[in-house]
């Protein structure tokens, strides 16, 4: 019975352990997505460096975070680049840009601002292949989701960032490249994507609440 009883103990205690764990897994995920947020709505008000310092708790709880309240995949090393980039800042945004890229490699998002500052840097060579890769990653993205993904009918609607998405792949073959442009293009890509996010949630809310409402039922 002794022995039974250890055994229930041991198993109590691991079950307890793994909770707690969970519990504790689940605070660290919604603390970074918290700060994530309210450093998006910082970059998206013009205020790159209150959106750092959110960027930063976010990379400090959890450095391999990726965003998990949209179906556009970015790594928080990619937010906190984001920011310094904004602020002119761009050695430390060179840096999270590697640790973005090694942490998700899949980013898109990454990819453009790592060509956005290529091109800044003057290293304009490399620029042009890291913008191919963003930009083309974009496409293929919004290529995807459209076909196959539930959500892809709220993004981009009227197309406006598919489009300046194909100007800008366009520009890039261009025997002269037009840099201002190029770059002027990419931060704007950059900000209306991440305004997509926002507009895209809030059009698939609407529709389910009129599904929920009765007026998307057929008669």
């Amino acid at each position: 019975m002794n022995h039974i009883n250890e055994k229930c103990k041991i198993l109590t205690f691991a079950i307890c352990t793994l909770q707690l764990a969970i519990l504790v897994s689940g605070c660290t995920a919604f603390n970074v997505g918290g700060e994530i947020q309210k450093g998006r709505m910082a970059l998206l008000y013009g205020d790159p460096k209150v959106a750092l310092a959110h960027f930063q708790r976010a990379a400090e709880l959890d450095p391999n975070y990726v965003t998990n309240f949209t179906i556009l995949k970015q790594g928080v090393w990619t937010y906190v680049a984001r920011a310094n980039y904004a602020t002119g800042n761009l050695s430390e945004a060179r840096k999270e840009l590697e640790q973005a890229r090694s942490k998700y490699e899949d980013d898109n998002v990454a990819k453009l601002y790592w060509g956005l500052l290529l091109a800044k840097d003057g290293d304009r060579q490399r620029a042009l292949t890291e913008m191919e890769a963003g930009l083309t990653g974009l496409k293929d993205w919004f290529d995807y989701i459209e076909q196959y993904h539930a959500d892809g009918q709220f993004w981009d609607p009227g197309r406006p960032i598919r489009s300046e998405i194909q100007k800008n792949i366009a520009m890039l073959s261009a025997r002269e490249v037009n840099w201002n442009e190029l770059i002027a293009g990419g931060e704007w890509l950059g900000r209306e994507l991440e305004q997509e996010i926002d507009k895209a949630r809030e059009d698939q809310q609407k529709e389910d609440k009129w599904y929920r409402d009765g007026d998307g039922q057929m008669d």
